[in-house]
Protein backbone atom coordinates (compact mmCIF):
# COMPACT_ATOMS: atom_id res chain seq x y z
CA UNK A 1 0.00 0.00 0.00
CA UNK A 2 3.12 2.39 0.20
CA UNK A 3 3.88 2.95 -3.88
CA UNK A 4 2.25 5.10 -6.05
CA UNK A 5 -1.61 4.77 -7.02
CA UNK A 6 -1.81 3.18 -3.73
CA UNK A 7 -2.57 4.48 0.17
CA UNK A 8 -3.06 3.54 3.52
CA UNK A 9 -6.74 3.94 4.33
CA UNK A 10 -7.73 5.27 7.06
CA UNK A 11 -11.42 5.15 6.62
CA UNK A 12 -14.31 4.57 4.28
CA UNK A 13 -17.71 6.39 3.54
CA UNK A 14 -20.80 3.81 3.05
CA UNK A 15 -23.18 4.96 -0.08
CA UNK A 16 -26.10 3.07 2.02
CA UNK A 17 -29.42 2.50 0.64
CA UNK A 18 -30.72 6.48 -0.80
CA UNK A 19 -29.32 10.42 -0.13
CA UNK A 20 -32.55 11.86 0.15
CA UNK A 21 -33.03 12.97 4.03
CA UNK A 22 -36.74 12.09 3.88
CA UNK A 23 -36.34 8.47 2.49
CA UNK A 24 -33.59 8.09 4.73
CA UNK A 25 -35.23 9.43 8.17
CA UNK A 26 -38.34 7.16 6.86
CA UNK A 27 -35.95 4.47 6.96
CA UNK A 28 -34.57 5.09 10.42
CA UNK A 29 -37.66 4.69 11.78
CA UNK A 30 -38.57 1.62 9.95
CA UNK A 31 -35.34 -0.02 11.04
CA UNK A 32 -35.45 0.82 14.47
CA UNK A 33 -38.92 -0.62 14.94
CA UNK A 34 -38.04 -3.73 13.12
CA UNK A 35 -34.62 -3.64 15.23
CA UNK A 36 -36.15 -3.46 18.64
CA UNK A 37 -38.51 -6.62 17.63
CA UNK A 38 -36.24 -8.36 16.38
CA UNK A 39 -33.93 -8.05 19.81
CA UNK A 40 -36.77 -8.60 21.96
CA UNK A 41 -38.25 -11.72 20.02
CA UNK A 42 -35.16 -13.50 20.20
CA UNK A 43 -34.48 -12.19 23.68
CA UNK A 44 -37.68 -13.79 24.96
CA UNK A 45 -37.12 -16.99 22.83
CA UNK A 46 -34.09 -17.77 24.79
CA UNK A 47 -35.84 -16.77 28.20
CA UNK A 48 -38.23 -18.76 27.54
CA UNK A 49 -36.44 -21.99 26.79
CA UNK A 50 -34.21 -20.86 29.62
CA UNK A 51 -37.27 -20.66 32.51
CA UNK A 52 -39.54 -23.68 31.00
CA UNK A 53 -37.98 -27.34 31.60
CA UNK A 54 -39.92 -29.11 28.76
CA UNK A 55 -37.64 -26.78 26.55
CA UNK A 56 -34.82 -28.56 27.99
CA UNK A 57 -33.89 -30.53 24.78
CA UNK A 58 -31.51 -30.48 21.83
CA UNK A 59 -33.91 -28.79 19.27
CA UNK A 60 -34.25 -26.05 21.55
CA UNK A 61 -30.73 -26.14 23.05
CA UNK A 62 -29.68 -25.47 19.13
CA UNK A 63 -32.77 -23.11 18.94
CA UNK A 64 -31.06 -20.65 21.26
CA UNK A 65 -27.62 -20.74 20.10
CA UNK A 66 -29.71 -19.30 16.45
CA UNK A 67 -31.71 -16.64 18.67
CA UNK A 68 -27.86 -15.88 19.86
CA UNK A 69 -26.30 -15.73 16.28
CA UNK A 70 -29.37 -13.62 14.92
CA UNK A 71 -29.49 -10.99 17.51
CA UNK A 72 -25.49 -10.56 16.93
CA UNK A 73 -25.55 -10.67 13.43
CA UNK A 74 -28.09 -7.85 13.27
CA UNK A 75 -26.59 -6.25 16.15
CA UNK A 76 -23.11 -6.21 13.78
CA UNK A 77 -25.06 -4.36 11.17
CA UNK A 78 -28.05 -2.11 12.14
CA UNK A 79 -27.13 -0.09 14.81
CA UNK A 80 -24.01 1.47 12.10
CA UNK A 81 -26.63 1.52 9.33
CA UNK A 82 -28.75 3.79 11.84
CA UNK A 83 -26.41 6.06 12.62
CA UNK A 84 -25.55 6.41 9.02
CA UNK A 85 -29.34 7.12 8.04
CA UNK A 86 -29.09 10.59 10.24
CA UNK A 87 -25.73 11.50 9.87
CA UNK A 88 -24.31 13.50 6.06
CA UNK A 89 -21.12 11.78 6.35
CA UNK A 90 -21.00 7.75 6.52
CA UNK A 91 -17.47 7.29 7.62
CA UNK A 92 -16.87 4.26 8.60
CA UNK A 93 -12.92 3.68 10.28
CA UNK A 94 -10.66 0.91 9.10
CA UNK A 95 -10.55 -1.18 11.94
CA UNK A 96 -14.01 -0.70 12.64
CA UNK A 97 -14.98 -1.62 8.64
CA UNK A 98 -13.05 -4.88 9.28
CA UNK A 99 -14.48 -5.65 12.50
CA UNK A 100 -18.20 -5.82 10.49
CA UNK A 101 -17.08 -7.55 7.96
CA UNK A 102 -15.44 -10.27 10.52
CA UNK A 103 -18.59 -10.23 12.63
CA UNK A 104 -21.22 -10.26 9.81
CA UNK A 105 -19.67 -12.86 7.95
CA UNK A 106 -18.06 -15.33 10.54
CA UNK A 107 -22.41 -15.15 12.43
CA UNK A 108 -23.81 -15.85 9.00
CA UNK A 109 -21.64 -18.44 8.55
CA UNK A 110 -22.42 -20.18 12.17
CA UNK A 111 -25.76 -19.46 10.97
CA UNK A 112 -25.84 -21.91 8.22
CA UNK A 113 -23.48 -24.97 9.87
CA UNK A 114 -25.98 -24.02 12.99
CA UNK A 115 -29.00 -24.89 10.31
CA UNK A 116 -27.26 -28.02 9.14
CA UNK A 117 -26.71 -29.35 12.87
CA UNK A 118 -30.44 -28.84 13.77
CA UNK A 119 -31.65 -30.23 10.10
CA UNK A 120 -29.64 -34.01 11.72
CA UNK A 121 -31.44 -33.07 15.21
CA UNK A 122 -34.73 -33.11 13.41
CA UNK A 123 -33.67 -36.30 11.14
CA UNK A 124 -33.04 -38.33 14.15
CA UNK A 125 -35.65 -37.11 16.24
CA UNK A 126 -38.11 -38.52 12.84
CA UNK A 127 -35.99 -41.19 11.79
CA UNK A 128 -34.79 -43.07 15.05
CA UNK A 129 -36.93 -41.65 18.02
CA UNK A 130 -36.45 -44.49 20.06
CA UNK A 131 -32.71 -43.99 19.96
CA UNK A 132 -32.97 -40.11 19.78
CA UNK A 133 -31.55 -39.17 23.69
CA UNK A 134 -29.37 -41.66 23.18
CA UNK A 135 -27.73 -40.49 20.41
CA UNK A 136 -28.31 -36.52 20.97
CA UNK A 137 -26.95 -36.13 24.53
CA UNK A 138 -25.72 -33.49 25.94
CA UNK A 139 -22.22 -34.00 25.06
CA UNK A 140 -22.51 -34.52 21.38
CA UNK A 141 -25.64 -31.19 21.30
CA UNK A 142 -22.57 -28.71 22.71
CA UNK A 143 -19.23 -30.12 20.74
CA UNK A 144 -22.11 -29.25 17.71
CA UNK A 145 -22.63 -25.94 18.94
CA UNK A 146 -19.08 -25.32 19.30
CA UNK A 147 -18.20 -27.02 16.09
CA UNK A 148 -20.85 -24.60 14.65
CA UNK A 149 -19.28 -21.40 16.11
CA UNK A 150 -15.69 -22.32 15.17
CA UNK A 151 -15.80 -23.30 11.95
CA UNK A 152 -17.88 -19.82 10.73
CA UNK A 153 -15.30 -17.99 13.02
CA UNK A 154 -12.24 -19.21 11.28
CA UNK A 155 -13.60 -18.92 7.71
CA UNK A 156 -14.43 -15.86 8.22
CA UNK A 157 -10.85 -14.43 10.05
CA UNK A 158 -9.74 -15.80 7.03
CA UNK A 159 -11.15 -14.17 4.36
CA UNK A 160 -11.01 -11.01 6.54
CA UNK A 161 -7.07 -10.93 6.85
CA UNK A 162 -7.23 -11.48 2.63
CA UNK A 163 -9.47 -8.89 2.23
CA UNK A 164 -7.96 -5.92 4.16
CA UNK A 165 -4.27 -7.30 2.91
CA UNK A 166 -5.46 -6.13 -0.57
CA UNK A 167 -3.67 -2.72 -1.75
CA UNK A 168 -6.72 -0.06 -1.63
CA UNK A 169 -6.57 3.10 -3.91
CA UNK A 170 -7.39 6.35 -3.01
CA UNK A 171 -11.58 5.26 -3.59
CA UNK A 172 -12.87 5.19 -0.43
CA UNK A 173 -16.63 4.46 -1.17
CA UNK A 174 -18.20 1.48 -0.71
CA UNK A 175 -21.50 1.56 -2.50
CA UNK A 176 -23.30 -0.74 0.42
CA UNK A 177 -25.11 -0.42 3.60
CA UNK A 178 -22.01 -2.21 4.96
CA UNK A 179 -18.67 -3.59 5.05
CA UNK A 180 -19.40 -6.43 2.79
CA UNK A 181 -16.74 -8.46 1.38
CA UNK A 182 -17.61 -8.50 -2.14
CA UNK A 183 -18.31 -4.82 -2.18
CA UNK A 184 -15.07 -4.06 -0.33
CA UNK A 185 -12.80 -6.00 -2.33
CA UNK A 186 -14.18 -4.24 -5.42
CA UNK A 187 -12.31 -1.12 -3.69
CA UNK A 188 -8.62 -3.15 -4.58
CA UNK A 189 -6.03 -1.87 -7.27
CA UNK A 190 -5.08 -5.54 -8.18
CA UNK A 191 -7.10 -8.08 -10.07
CA UNK A 192 -9.63 -9.84 -7.47
CA UNK A 193 -10.41 -12.97 -9.28
CA UNK A 194 -8.03 -14.96 -7.16
CA UNK A 195 -10.23 -13.32 -4.29
CA UNK A 196 -13.46 -13.93 -6.14
CA UNK A 197 -12.11 -17.86 -6.36
CA UNK A 198 -11.53 -18.41 -2.82
CA UNK A 199 -14.99 -16.67 -1.65
CA UNK A 200 -16.52 -18.96 -4.01
CA UNK A 201 -14.59 -22.68 -2.51
CA UNK A 202 -15.44 -21.22 1.23
CA UNK A 203 -18.74 -21.06 0.27
CA UNK A 204 -19.01 -24.64 -1.41
CA UNK A 205 -16.91 -25.53 1.70
CA UNK A 206 -19.62 -23.95 4.12
CA UNK A 207 -22.58 -23.02 2.46
CA UNK A 208 -23.30 -25.99 0.17
CA UNK A 209 -21.54 -28.42 2.57
CA UNK A 210 -24.11 -27.22 5.32
CA UNK A 211 -27.01 -27.34 2.52
CA UNK A 212 -26.28 -30.73 1.02
CA UNK A 213 -26.60 -32.08 4.51
CA UNK A 214 -29.65 -30.09 5.16
CA UNK A 215 -31.41 -31.73 2.04
CA UNK A 216 -30.00 -35.65 3.09
CA UNK A 217 -31.45 -34.96 5.84
CA UNK A 218 -34.73 -33.63 4.55
CA UNK A 219 -35.01 -36.49 2.02
CA UNK A 220 -34.69 -39.19 4.61
CA UNK A 221 -36.89 -37.40 6.73
CA UNK A 222 -39.50 -37.25 4.14
CA UNK A 223 -39.34 -40.79 3.13
CA UNK A 224 -39.89 -41.95 6.72
CA UNK A 225 -42.48 -39.58 7.26
CA UNK A 226 -44.33 -41.23 4.08
CA UNK A 227 -44.04 -44.18 5.50
CA UNK A 228 -46.41 -43.64 8.43
CA UNK A 229 -49.59 -44.89 7.99
CA UNK A 230 -51.81 -42.46 10.15
CA UNK A 231 -52.43 -39.65 9.04
CA UNK A 232 -52.29 -38.28 12.62
CA UNK A 233 -48.93 -40.03 12.54
CA UNK A 234 -47.21 -37.80 9.16
CA UNK A 235 -48.59 -34.74 10.54
CA UNK A 236 -46.72 -34.76 14.47
CA UNK A 237 -43.81 -36.07 12.23
CA UNK A 238 -44.17 -32.96 9.95
CA UNK A 239 -45.13 -30.56 12.74
CA UNK A 240 -41.63 -31.18 14.46
CA UNK A 241 -39.76 -30.27 11.11
CA UNK A 242 -41.99 -27.22 9.62
CA UNK A 243 -40.41 -24.51 11.78
CA UNK A 244 -37.02 -25.31 10.63
CA UNK A 245 -37.63 -26.05 6.90
CA UNK A 246 -39.49 -22.72 6.82
CA UNK A 247 -35.90 -20.73 8.27
CA UNK A 248 -33.88 -22.99 6.22
CA UNK A 249 -35.69 -21.68 2.97
CA UNK A 250 -35.04 -18.34 4.12
CA UNK A 251 -31.90 -18.39 5.14
CA UNK A 252 -30.07 -20.46 1.90
CA UNK A 253 -31.88 -19.35 -0.80
CA UNK A 254 -30.10 -15.78 -1.99
CA UNK A 255 -26.80 -16.95 0.21
CA UNK A 256 -26.12 -19.22 -2.36
CA UNK A 257 -27.22 -17.01 -5.42
CA UNK A 258 -24.63 -14.24 -3.84
CA UNK A 259 -21.45 -16.13 -2.77
CA UNK A 260 -21.87 -18.97 -5.24
CA UNK A 261 -21.24 -17.09 -8.10
CA UNK A 262 -20.09 -13.60 -7.53
CA UNK A 263 -18.80 -12.72 -10.58
CA UNK A 264 -21.91 -13.40 -12.59
CA UNK A 265 -23.94 -13.11 -8.83
CA UNK A 266 -26.63 -9.93 -8.49
CA UNK A 267 -26.53 -6.22 -8.85
CA UNK A 268 -25.39 -4.08 -6.23
CA UNK A 269 -28.58 -2.96 -5.12
CA UNK A 270 -29.81 -6.69 -4.83
CA UNK A 271 -26.84 -7.27 -2.74
CA UNK A 272 -27.88 -4.17 -0.56
CA UNK A 273 -31.22 -5.58 -0.47
CA UNK A 274 -29.72 -9.18 0.16
CA UNK A 275 -27.74 -7.67 3.19
CA UNK A 276 -30.70 -5.99 4.61
CA UNK A 277 -32.77 -9.30 4.05
CA UNK A 278 -30.37 -11.37 6.73
CA UNK A 279 -29.45 -8.39 8.63
CA UNK A 280 -32.93 -7.16 9.40
CA UNK A 281 -36.01 -9.42 7.71
CA UNK A 282 -34.61 -13.25 8.89
CA UNK A 283 -33.72 -12.41 12.58
CA UNK A 284 -36.73 -10.87 13.05
CA UNK A 285 -38.89 -14.00 11.43
CA UNK A 286 -37.22 -16.27 12.83
CA UNK A 287 -38.46 -16.37 16.54
CA UNK A 288 -42.52 -15.83 14.95
CA UNK A 289 -41.67 -18.81 13.07
CA UNK A 290 -40.78 -20.62 15.73
CA UNK A 291 -43.45 -19.45 18.40
CA UNK A 292 -46.44 -19.30 15.59
CA UNK A 293 -46.01 -22.70 13.97
CA UNK A 294 -44.23 -24.51 17.34
CA UNK A 295 -47.04 -26.14 19.73
CA UNK A 296 -44.28 -26.52 22.33
CA UNK A 297 -43.36 -22.86 22.22
CA UNK A 298 -46.80 -21.99 22.36
CA UNK A 299 -47.70 -24.28 25.33
CA UNK A 300 -44.23 -22.54 26.78
CA UNK A 301 -45.80 -18.83 26.44
CA UNK A 302 -49.40 -19.45 27.90
CA UNK A 303 -47.60 -21.38 30.93
CA UNK A 304 -45.51 -18.29 31.38
CA UNK A 305 -48.21 -15.41 30.48
CA UNK A 306 -50.61 -17.89 33.09
CA UNK A 307 -47.67 -17.38 35.86
CA UNK A 308 -47.47 -14.17 35.26
CA UNK A 309 -51.16 -13.44 35.70
CA UNK A 310 -51.15 -15.30 38.83
CA UNK A 311 -48.29 -13.65 39.80
CA UNK A 312 -49.75 -10.14 39.42
CA UNK A 313 -53.34 -11.39 40.81
CA UNK A 314 -51.62 -11.83 43.71
CA UNK A 315 -49.37 -8.77 44.10
CA UNK A 316 -52.81 -6.76 43.63
CA UNK A 317 -55.00 -8.33 46.78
Amino acid sequence: MGTDNQTWVREFILLGLSRDWDTQVSLFVLFVVMYLVTVLGNFLIVLLIRLDSRLHTPMYFFLTNLSLVDVSYATSIVPQMLVHFLTEQKVIPYMSCAAQLFFSLGLGGIEFVLLAVMAYDRYVAVCDPLRYSVIMHGGLCTRLAISSWVSGSVNSLVHTAITFQLPICSNKFIDHISCEILAVIRLACVDISSNEIVIMVSSIVLLMSPFCLVLLSYIKIITTILQIRSTEGRKKAFQTCASHLSVVVLCYGMAIVTYIRPRSGPSVLQEKLISLFYAILTPMLNPMIYSLRNKEVKGAWQKLLGQLSGLKLKLST
